[in-house]
């Protein structure tokens, strides 16, 4: 077996991989489980978003490693507004990165929008970051997280 055919195999597998986040992370998302969603990132894993602060009254977007992401996805799991819908489209991935969007228009109207970025390494997450769109940052603007 040459290099290429080697980089290949490893290639789909990283690709399998990702689409396996794809999935997973999104349904433990919809079904509110904290620990499912866990259990998609890295022991070491980074999450960067604006609703970190939001929700848990930090100063920065970022929590760092398990302790800091289960008391995070613990404190969204019941409180997600219905603005928070799980349309998607599709994903774009190099077995390395995972990008993927929730478009505020879907065919049953708006939903919350945003664009998730994942750094992927052994089939976990080892870096996320969530980029709002406008209707989704009026959303936190409203405190419907806290309603």
């Amino acid at each position: 077996m040459d290099d290429s055919h080697r980089r290949q195999q490893s290639d789909d597998q990283s690709v399998r991989a990702a689409e396996h986040i794809y999935r997973n992370w999104d349904e433990a998302l919809a079904r509110s489980d904290p620990e499912a969603l866990l259990a998609c990132y890295a022991p070491d894993a980074v999450l960067e978003s604006p609703l970190v602060p939001h929700i848990l009254g930090t100063e920065t977007g970022v929590c760092r490693g398990h302790a800091e992401l289960r008391p995070f996805f613990q404190a969204i799991a019941g409180r997600k507004p219905t603005a928070r819908r799980h349309y998607r489209t599709g994903f774009f991935t190099d077995g390395r990165t995972l990008m993927f969007e929730y478009p505020r228009e879907t065919p049953d109207g708006e939903q919350m929008d945003f664009a998730e970025i994942m750094e992927l390494r052994d089939g976990l997450i080892q870096r996320h970051r969530v980029y709002w769109g406008w209707y989704g940052v009026r959303v936190i603007q409203k405190d419907a997280y806290h309603r």
